[in-house]
């Protein structure tokens, strides 16, 4: 069923409205833009009574002479990047759109990045400032449109990530990048190991790589930056040129998780894809997986397997990282076994209180991040 939005004028009016409702009935609020990262994260509450933010869309301010763009968080990603291709500036982070469904709100809920992460960062360092509706219905102000912004609590990035269980974001200021003057991608037939030895061996070195992804017995390494840089490091580095007619849909498929490695046809119920972060020299992991992509010069790894889920964390947290259930074959694997990793009783103490000081009556997505929050 498709939700009932209304009008963008009257958006955040009756935003306020429904969380002053949810309060005084004891009612919770799951916040959605189209819905691309429901399979995401903890399931939402069918319970919840939904607040959508795909009506309230569009760019409230951008100066590409600054870098900073301010957009209202029910913005497809996919329009959001028009706007600043046109001035041929990027999302440095490239976050997954998801068919093209995805929204600034739901980008910044998740926290997720794409292949170049490697090079530009994580989502959680380009967001300058946002504006948020808190469990008071008051707006809430925080950061601004400057990196240098010190002042008060980082509110901006302590929701990036925290599936909208601390707020309705309403506004997000983010720094923007320019598209980089050439790119090319080279590709390499190569052992999961070898790939593993080789990009963290190129990142010790002065080479413009601004992705590597390892799928299938291939290492396909993305060249960005200026015209001499990425010329003299593809005659350094050897291996195969793709064209662009092949390389930058190769990409968008990794980026938007639209390759076919990311779907899952088994008709396992235990089948899953797993998300696991590592240190990027990390040992290529072996046994358990039907099928393994290397990303971020190694520091992510996507297993799909049907491995129990204890032992796929228990190897990630010997490794030194952690695993996430990306995406499952039947959702009630995610309740069951939880998306997101085990805390520390110390560190769920401070999600309990960050949870009580701005949103003590549980209203926004509750357990969307970890159960009980």
């Amino acid at each position: 069923m498709e939700p009932t939005v209304p009008p963008q004028t009257d958006w955040l009016a009756q935003s306020v409205e429904m969380i002053r409702e949810a309060k005084a009935t004891g009612q919770s609020l799951r916040f959605e833009g189209f819905g691309s990262k429901n399979f995401y994260g903890q399931p939402p509450n069918p319970a919840s009574r939904l607040l959508s933010t795909r009506a309230y869309s569009g760019i409230v301010d951008y100066d590409p002479t600054e870098l900073v763009v301010v957009v209202k968080s029910g913005t497809p990603i996919t329009e959001l990047e028009s706007v600043l291709s046109q001035s041929g500036q990027m999302l440095a982070f490239e976050p997954p759109r998801f068919g093209g469904l995805g929204s600034a709100g739901g980008m910044i809920a998740t926290g997720l990045s794409g292949p170049r992460r490697l090079s530009a960062g994580a989502a959680k360092d380009f967001i300058l400032g946002i504006t948020m509706v808190d469990t008071q219905c008051v707006q809430l102000r925080f950061g601004g449109t400057v990196m240098k912004n010190v002042a008060g609590y980082d509110l901006s990035r302590l929701n990036t990530g925290a599936m909208g269980i601390l707020g309705l974001l309403v506004d997000l200021s983010l720094k923007v990048l320019p598209k980089p003057p050439a790119e090319e991608t080279i590709e390499f037939e190569v052992s999961a190991d070898e790939s593993i030895d080789w990009v963290n061996a190129w990142g010790g070195k002065p080479y413009p790589i601004s992705a590597t992804c390892w799928i299938s017995g291939r290492l396909f390494v993305r060249l960005s930056g200026a015209f001499a840089a990425v010329r003299a490091a593809k005659e350094k580095l050897g291996g195969q040129l793709l064209s662009d007619s092949k390389a930058n849909p190769f990409w968008v498929r990794i980026r938007d998780h639209s390759d076919g490695f990311f779907s899952l046809d088994s008709d396992d119920p235990e089948t899953a894809l797993w998300r696991i972060s590592v240190p990027t020299a990390s040992a290529h992991i072996t046994g358990l997986m039907d099928a393994q992509c290397i990303e971020w010069g190694g520091g992510l790894r996507w297993i799909k397997t049907s491995a129990p889920a204890q032992q796929i964390r228990e190897i990630a947290r010997a490794l030194g990282g952690h695993a996430t259930l990306f995406r499952t074959v039947h959702p009630e694997m995610r309740a069951r076994i939880g998306a997101f990793s085990e805390i520390s009783p110390a560190i769920m103490k401070i999600h309990q209180r960050l949870k009580q000081e701005l949103d003590p009556n549980s209203i926004f997505n509750p357990g969307r991040l970890i159960a009980g929050l």
